[in-house]
């Protein structure tokens, strides 16, 4: 097997699983821990590239199975790939479809081949092999890549996640030894992240990491969490999962969380998260800071010239305008007011990853995370451990 050394370990926490590394692409190096925002059509929606350079994002997501159906992978290709087609030089990481094959089970038929779906655009059928899959990544022309897995729900029967699990390991080996025949489309080389599946079953998660890191992938990632189970039970699957993947080589927590989320996943041994809660939740009027969430649309912030969402942050947001006028934008319906709370949020999320890795290297993550968590949110609610 091919083993593509991507990653330097700088730092173990001595007191906790929490690392902080160093992982190199074609498109810059990217410090860990950190947050991905997610781009799921060639675009953190409402942002900009420079908004993202401005937040300090140094690498984003895109879907592979949005971005197939429309506009059209070979296009993209065609394009320059994604980097040239959004005009981004940063770091890019394409998921595999696998977690669309989760949310769109009732438009989709699974086998041990591949998945055939059809398309939640215009009804149009498709079939995703691994094969395909790995075809399709390449032409969007991403710097991480990811298998094509399958994602059990939550409360599925052993014997589902068990099948699962067999199918993503076989679906893996399929996409690493096609992976390796491909051209590359665009001059650089695409690391391909193997992906461990096994819902809540800790057996399962291990037999999975196990072959899994017997293929030798460049990084792997944790997938099927944040789909149904208790948090408490995210956390501890996370903390007993990641120490089975191999300390070289980057761990990716796929589709986590809140910020909170994030410190203690970080304390786990996790280095790359993604998640559309920054994106989503602002659209909907919700932002994160330093003191717990605001809701801007509450009634209490329709006089509040002279607070920003947090007086603790330097965003372009928040340096230049106040709860009142944000809240008078949300309330108005303008476009304006989700990109500067999107911004906002964006911009959280990336300090809250590097204010993580500074801590890190100086010894006292733990410290400063216990003091982060009691000030976001109730005594009740501050730790799961």
């Amino acid at each position: 097997m091919v083993n593509d050394s991507i990653f330097t370990l700088i730092k173990n926490d001595s007191l906790c699983n929490a690392r902080a590394g160093v992982l190199t692409t074609a498109h810059g190096q990217i410090n860990t821990p950190i947050f991905m925002p997610v781009g799921t059509q060639a675009t953190v929606k409402s942002l900009s590239p420079q908004d993202l350079y401005d937040c300090a994002s140094p690498v984003i997501l895109a879907n592979t199975y949005h971005l197939h159906l429309r506009p059209g992978d070979e296009l993209i290709r065609d394009a320059g790939g994604l980097h040239h087609f959004e005009h981004w030089n940063g770091a890019i990481l394409t998921d595999s479809g696998g977690f669309q094959v989760f949310s769109l089970r009732d438009i989709s038929k699974i086998t041990d081949q591949g998945v055939a779906f059809r398309s939640h655009i215009d009804g149009s059928t498709h079939f995703f092999s691994p094969e395909r899959v790995m075809e399709i990544q390449h032409n969007l022309g991403a710097d991480i890549i990811m298998v094509f897995d399958e994602c059990p729900p939550a409360n599925a029967a052993p014997s589902v996640v068990k099948k699962a699990v067999e199918r993503t390991l076989g679906w893996a080996k399929r996409c690493l030894d096609h992976h390796h025949t491909l051209p590359l489309h665009h001059g650089y080389p695409q690391y391909l992240f193997g992906i461990v599946q096994g819902a809540t079953s800790e057996e399962l998660r291990r037999h999975c990491a196990k072959e899994l890191v017997s293929m030798d992938f460049p990084g792997y990632a944790l997938g099927g969490l944040a789909v149904g189970e208790e948090i408490k039970t995210t956390y501890d699957v996370v903390k007993y999962s990641a120490v089975l993947l191999p300390e070289e080589k980057p761990r990716y927590l796929m589709g986590v969380g809140t910020p909170i989320d994030l410190l203690e996943c970080i304390e786990r041994g996790i280095d790359m998260f993604d998640c559309v809660l920054p994106t989503r939740n602002a659209r909907n009027g919700s932002v994160f800071s330093w003191n717990g969430k605001i809701n801007i649309r509450n009634a209490a912030h329709t006089r509040d010239f002279d607070t920003a969402l947090d007086n603790n942050c330097n965003c372009y947001t928040c340096q230049n305008f106040s709860r009142a006028y944000l809240r008078h934008l949300y309330m108005a319906g303008e476009i304006l007011a989700i990109r500067l709370l999107t911004l906002h949020n964006i911009h959280f999320y990336m300090e809250l990853v590097r204010k993580a890795r500074v801590h890190i290297l100086e010894g006292c993550f733990l410290e400063w995370k216990t003091g982060v968590i009691a000030t976001m949110c109730s005594e009740k609610q501050k730790t799961l451990n």
